[in-house]
């Protein structure tokens, strides 16, 4: 597959992505995108993080916007710690919540947005 040099991603690409905060520490990585089916604008980027060697992790939405692609950590950056994202709305890979509108204003709502 040739690389892409347009601002257009497959979310096959997305998925697997390391994040990491400002200070250029690894927080985890995408394991999903969650999409607006109206719209079509992905909405939140669902952040594997805890656990070890992939068991007892959790999953966290984080709102699409806050995520910064920055090409020299080949990853996305994140204005957030590890400790904002311990007290985060989670949940484990087999229990994924109903996005709906009181769930998504709970994680806006814990991201100030």
């Amino acid at each position: 597959m040739a690389i892409s040099t347009n601002n257009v991603i497959s979310s096959e690409r997305v998925e697997g992505t390391s994040v990491y905060n400002a200070g250029g520490e690894k927080l985890g990585t995408i394991d999903d995108l969650m999409i607006d089916k109206v719209s079509g604008q992905v909405r939140y980027a669902v952040l594997e993080f805890g656990g070890f060697l992939g068991m007892g992790t959790d999953r966290y939405p984080i709102p699409w916007n806050m995520l910064k692609y920055d090409t020299s950590q080949d990853g996305y950056v994140v204005p957030l710690d590890k400790a904002q994202l311990e007290g985060a709305p989670r949940y484990g890979s087999d229990a994924v919540p109903e996005y709906d509108d009181a769930y998504r204003t709970g994680v806006d709502k814990y991201y100030g947005l």
